[in-house]
């Protein structure tokens, strides 16, 4: 089911309303899905079906990505408000203590929600914020270029790009280790995600001084990484763990920074396991 929800976050401003777009499926404990920056929540598409057959699967746009608008004015898209957001996205959907699987900016607003003991557990798949300044600034040149790229190009050309493998190849190999299995419906609609993605900009530039480096104790958390990562080199994974010694971290062998397409049978596999 695809719904929209609107309701009221406290900021600077006083009250103030919010509408996130997203999708929902399935029964059983509540499982949150966030998808990384410019991206949106049909990064998830390729492994919500087995994730649905054991979690009430709620898969959410962030705030100014894929159908939610951007955050009214006078509130930042940086880590604090998302995580306030988050919080009152669950008081929306009555939804108490969920599940958390994030991809990249997704994976760290899920450890934020867990440290602040939040969530029941969590998943991070590459997440964002155990970079050295050398790799969040190759990181973050990358992501904006992408961006550029993507803004530039009409519609038609993307969608004449897409058809052929090698199109889709060069649309998509910095997040996908395994571009060619990516449909070219897919690849059209997250190329036009990240071009019109109203909270891009603000979102990078409030990530150039966020670093994870507090340990979890209270909340399960497993850290994946993809072998094939691009854009967020795995041994950010060996930082993750020597942040937090308690996650269980985990290789995804062939994968890139955005797994889901990769090996969907294995990413759901990890996903469940974290929160059981």
């Amino acid at each position: 089911m695809s719904a929209t929800v609107s309701f009221k976050v406290a900021s600077a401003q006083g009250e103030q309303s919010v509408t996130l777009s997203y999708t929902r499926r399935g029964s059983g404990q509540p499982l949150l899905l966030l998808h990384g920056i410019g991206h949106h929540r049909q990064a998830w598409d390729p492994v919500l079906p087995a994730l649905a057959a054991e979690r009430d699967v709620i898969a959410v746009d962030l705030p100014g990505c894929g159908e939610s608008p951007a955050l009214p004015d006078g509130m930042a898209h940086d880590l604090p408000t998302m995580s306030t957001v988050l919080t009152a996205f669950f008081g929306a959907l009555e939804i108490e203590r969920p599940h958390v699987a994030g991809n990249s900016l997704g994976g760290l607003l899920a450890l934020d929600l867990a440290r602040a003991r939040l969530v029941r557990s969590v998943t991070a798949l590459s997440p964002a914020g155990f970079w050295n300044e050398a790799e969040r600034r190759y990181a973050f040149t990358v992501l904006a270029a992408m961006r550029q790229i993507a803004r530039r190009m009409p519609p038609p050309v993307v969608e004449r790009l897409a058809r052929p493998a090698i199109g889709r190849t060069l649309l998509t190999s910095t997040i996908y280790a395994r571009p060619g299995r990516r449909s070219p419906e897919a690849v059209v609609a997250e190329t036009l995600a990240l071009a019109r993605a109203q909270g891009f900009s603000e979102t990078l530039r409030s990530g150039r001084t966020v670093q994870f480096t507090d340990d979890i104790v209270s909340t399960p958390v497993t850290v994946a990484w993809g072998n094939r990562d691009r854009l967020l080199i795995p041994r950010q994974g060996v930082r993750a763990k020597g942040v937090i010694p308690g996650a269980r971290l985990v290789r995804l062998p062939g994968c890139g920074h955005v797994p889901m397409n990769d090996d969907p049978a294995l990413v759901a596999r990890v996903v469940l396991d974290g929160s059981r």
